[in-house]
């Protein structure tokens, strides 16, 4: 209770907010630790991508549902119910000895995670006035950018003298400081009052898995009918959804073209650059053969721009429309993977930072932006809908991200283990990605621009 009577309710939910906010962003970006974790369970260069892919699976597959979950039974008691079920999944990610153990861990984190994600974006936006929100959710996504940031220097560091396990170790801490801090928030925040909808909740869970799953084995018979059975299944999701009366997901709000338009904004531009980081990280340990310390002080340079300019644009958005600032950022980016298309084994190391460089400055202008243009375009009582909608874009583009580069890594090289006969293989695999994912940019600049002409209103 100190903590909170010092700081303030507001305060301390922001504090509490950017504090899981680095946590969970901590745990999507182990990148820096994949190849260590492969060589010692034995793992292949598509089960390795799955270490990433599972615990953003399973955030995708219930950020939906606990939208009006969370709204409902409290956004407190929600996020109490994250933190604790992350560290239950960090605790089993120690103790790890095979593959199967340490997958399984990170679905019971991808668990926690979603509560966490929908929850506490939730949270800031019901304790903090609209007129102070951009700034309170630029810190909050600066704690993000922090945790991506660190997650490759700590990381790094700790993995080179103490084992991969020490990855996860590092976070029990912070959990435990945030479950504290949770507890002590005094009152609580229903927003909805309603019936949650079982069989939309159901019919959602089973369509995104199948569909993404699907998409990540897509080269396979069953992968094309387990994405087109998933794509049915979303489309009976939305028809379920418009004809209930206490929908999981308010699908209408799509009606409004900024709410829309800045979800597809943040959809695409998470399938386009989630995959860059595990791409640099590849090649930094595999064709230029650093070591996991040396790779983890590299790849800080894009999150930390992010993190310098995530509160500094979401000042900014405040004053001005959001999308006009989404939309530049996300040129910045685009410029940023078009230099990495070229990327080979005699590309400088400093060509390299400054796309990193440029990536950084571009999503640090484009996330809190396009992240307030969604919260801020929906009536108080679709918070916990837009926020499970954000978290949603965000998980979803992230894991179909890694899936394009799963599927690309068996078209080009097969399912084998990433060693020096396969190092050409895994460079043009890493290019075609780039390539892809600069095509994304330019879709998500257009997306970004399309709602300028709207009302910010929810339009009924």
């Amino acid at each position: 209770m100190g903590i909170v009577n010092r700081l303030g309710l507001e305060k301390s939910v922001i504090l509490l907010a950017a504090v899981v906010s680095f946590v969970t962003a901590f745990l999507a970006n182990i990148s820096v630790a994949l190849p260590l974790i492969a060589r010692e369970l034995s793992m292949s260069n598509i089960v390795q991508n799955w270490v990433a892919t599972i615990f953003l699976l399973a955030i995708a597959a219930l950020s939906i549902p606990l939208g009006k979950y969370t709204s409902k039974y409290g956004l407190k008691r929600s996020l109490f119910t994250g933190i604790i079920v992350t560290m239950i999944g960090v605790i089993i990610s120690c103790f790890s000895f095979s593959s199967e153990m340490l997958l399984f861990s990170r679905v019971v984190q991808g668990i926690g995670t979603a509560f966490i994600n929908v929850a506490s974006m939730a949270l800031i936006v019901s304790a903090v006035p609209p007129e102070t929100r951009g700034q309170a959710l630029g810190l909050n996504i600066a704690g993000v950018y922090i945790g991506l940031s660190s997650a490759p220097v700590i990381g790094g560091i700790v993995i080179y003298y103490l084992g991969w396990q020490s990855i996860f170790y590092c976070m029990l801490p912070f959990l435990i400081f945030s479950a504290i801090l949770c507890y002590a928030l005094e009152g609580e925040w229903t927003m909805y009052d309603g019936i949650i909808d079982k069989l939309g909740s159901i019919v959602y869970m089973i369509g995104i898995l199948l569909f993404v799953y699907g998409f990540t084995v897509i080269n396979t018979g069953l992968g094309k009918i387990l994405l087109l059975v998933g794509l049915a299944l979303l489309i009976c999701f939305a028809y379920i959804e418009l004809r209930v009366d206490n929908p999981v997901f308010e699908v209408r709000l799509f009606k409004n073209a900024r709410f829309s338009s800045s979800n597809l904004a943040s959809l695409i531009s998470y399938l386009a650059t989630f995959v860059i980081t595990y791409i640099v990280t590849y090649h930094f340990q595999y064709i230029m053969g650093l070591d996991s310390q040396m790779s983890g002080l590299l790849l800080i340079v894009t999150p930390v721009m992010m993190a310098i300019l995530a509160p500094i644009s979401g000042r900014i958005s405040d004053k001005i429309d959001p999308q006009k600032l989404a939309a530049i950022g996300m040129g910045f980016v685009t410029v940023a993977i078009l230099i990495l298309c070229f990327l080979n084994e005699s590309t400088p190391l400093y060509v390299i930072i400054v796309a990193m460089f440029l990536q950084g400055i571009g999503y640090g202008m484009f996330s809190t932006p396009n992240t307030n243009a969604i919260m801020s375009s929906v009536p108080k009582e679709e918070t916990g809908t837009a926020s499970a909608s954000l978290a949603a874009m965000r998980v979803i583009g992230q894991t179909l991200s890694i899936g394009l580069l799963t599927v690309i890594f068996a078209y080009i090289m097969g399912n084998v283990p990433i060693v020096p006969e396969y190092y050409p293989l895994l460079m043009e695999s890493s290019r075609i990605s780039c390539i892809i994912s600069a095509i994304l940019c330019v879709i998500a600049v257009c997306a970004s621009l399309v709602g300028l002409r709207s009302d910010v209103e929810y339009e009924t």
